[in-house]
């Protein structure tokens, strides 16, 4: 994109402070700066200690919050922390201006390998689960259980409302929907976004549709909020001409963690008819369906994805060896030591 088509961004240590980012009861927001970039990260504390690490990644115009309802449901099974990807959130833009998948899968594993907390149970939600399925198939070592929620996969009939998130990777688009929507409102363009992605708009309660007006109202004083809406966009659309090794479908047969997939019926952005195919490419793959959800089924319906979740883990053997290891630390005064392993490194 050209500096001519939207407004000049300052680099990240002159962006100016727009106001404070709603955290959660029981949730912490930190800062951690890394090459290249500076991510914000919201956690919350786990319900006991010597839980296993789980790291939840949003979707395009998202942020950390988008995971709020799912992450304090699984506090009891998982240390849970979320990121706001570069340029979203309260995470300033990349230092690079890289907003690929590709981008963003490195800014992801940069985090897990500076934290040290892999292998995770890495959740993912529309351009996060593009991004999930990157950072699994090419650092294995890193993940140890995959959960998309509508993950932002190649389709050769793409949803007809999707088409206007991928006009805005188009060269002077974004500047012009910035001029014609000058006058909306936060409330209107809210209204627009849950419309879009929500199965059933009416579940969202008045204080979530309040707090969500609050950070729009935030984010559209960003300078850089439509430059990073723009080009991630834009290389969600790059990724999906990918061919070979690198391509989205090619990397989700490499994945070799227990998947979980989650579509949801009245999706209007990822095709319901795509998770057959998911299922078939994840060789160890688990599919839920719901049939009234929308894009972001984690916010929608976070109860059932924790249930299936859940279900995920007790087939993959973690819950009985969390209850393993429980035992053990009652049987020994609580000092026995987490002994469980982690998959071997296969590089990427």
């Amino acid at each position: 994109m050209s500096s001519t088509e939207l407004p000049f961004v300052p680099p990240a240590n002159v962006l100016p402070k727009v106001g404070t980012v709603r955290v959660a009861e029981g949730e912490r927001l930190r800062s951690v700066e890394l090459p290249g970039v500076t991510l914000t990260v919201r956690s919350r504390p786990p319900a006991r200690e010597g839980l296993p690490p789980a790291l939840f990644v949003h979707g395009l115009g998202g942020s950390s919050q988008n995971w709020s309802a799912l992450m304090a449901l699984l506090d009891g099974a998982v240390d849970g922390e979320a990121l706001d990807l570069p340029g979203f959130g309260d995470s300033p833009p990349p230092d690079d201006g890289n907003y690929s998948v590709t981008g963003h899968a490195r800014a992801v594993i940069r985090y897990l390998d500076a934290s040290g907390r892999g292998p995770v149970h890495l959740f993912g939600n529309s351009l996060g689960g593009a991004i999930a399925t990157r950072v699994a198939a090419v650092r294995p070592d890193l993940v140890r259980t995959l959960t998309l929620v509508s993950p932002a996969l190649p389709e050769i009939r793409v949803q007809r409302a999707a088409v206007p998130t991928g006009l805005l990777a188009v060269p002077g688009v974004a500047l012009l929907f910035t001029r014609i929507t000058r006058e909306w409102t936060a409330e209107q363009r809210v209204r627009g976004v849950m419309a879009l992605c929500y199965g059933d708009p009416g579940r969202v309660t008045p204080e979530g549709f309040s707090n969500a007006v609050q950070e729009m109202e935030r984010r559209l004083r960003l300078p850089y909020f439509w430059d990073a809406m723009a080009r991630s966009a834009r290389g969600i659309v790059n990724a999906y001409t990918l061919g070979g090794q690198q391509g989205l479908w090619r990397q989700a047969e490499r994945v070799l963690a227990p998947t979980l997939l989650v579509y949801g019926g009245r999706d209007q952005l990822v095709g319901f008819r795509m998770a057959q195919k998911a299922a078939r490419a994840f060789r160890d793959s688990r599919l839920v369906t719901l049939p009234d959800a929308g894009h972001v089924a984690m916010m929608e319906y976070p109860e059932t994805v924790a249930l299936a979740f859940r279900e995920l883990l007790e087939g993959a053997g973690e819950l009985g060896a969390q209850r393993a290891r429980r035992a053990g630390r009652a049987d020994a005064g609580g000092d026995a030591v987490d002994e469980e392993g982690t998959d071997e490194s296969m590089g990427g």
